[in-house]
């Protein structure tokens, strides 16, 4: 078990997997990371959109369990095969609904310029990938299997930040 946390503004206790955006990062589903500081940034980023309360959200994830039985991807670095990913997810062709869980790096602040760069064709792949090999990726999971959430993500506690 690991513990992960949800950043926002909204006390979840039963995670809906198919609830949250269409075209993000690794598709729509319900979006945890293991790096507590990245989960407060995006609480208080969301709480000063929405003008409310920024809240953290606490789990316990069996991810062991999930990548044993579950259709995973598991993204080690920011290199090809992420950015083609995060390309496909972000224009709407889901590639995300042949599996259960996708982990890897965000698409953020950090480097998106470089993945917007490389989406409209001004920048090459080799210069795109050099330039996000210059960061170490930040952490994230979408859970995207309602029956796996339910049985392997337990809610914990919510703390207000």
């Amino acid at each position: 078990m690991i513990t992960v946390y949800h950043g926002g503004t909204e006390i979840i206790k039963q995670p809906v997997c198919r609830f949250g955006r269409p075209n993000l990062d690794f598709g729509q589903g319900f979006y945890v990371t293991d790096v507590k500081e990245q989960a407060i940034q995006w609480a208080i980023r969301m709480s000063e959109r929405r003008g409310m309360t920024p809240l953290l959200n606490r789990y316990n994830l069996d991810r062991d369990a999930i990548l044993s039985i579950g259709r995973c991807k598991v993204f080690s670095a920011y290199d090809a095969d992420w950015l083609e990913f995060i390309i496909a997810c972000r224009q709407g062709a889901d590639p995300s609904k042949e599996y259960d869980y996708i982990e890897g790096g965000v698409a953020n602040d950090r480097v998106i310029d470089t993945v917007n760069l490389y989406i409209l064709g001004l920048m090459d792949l080799n210069t795109a990938l050099g330039r996000l090999s210059e960061h170490r990726p930040n952490n994230q999971m979408c859970l995207l299997n309602q029956a796996l959430t339910d049985k392997y993500l337990e809610y914990d506690s919510t703390e207000t930040i």
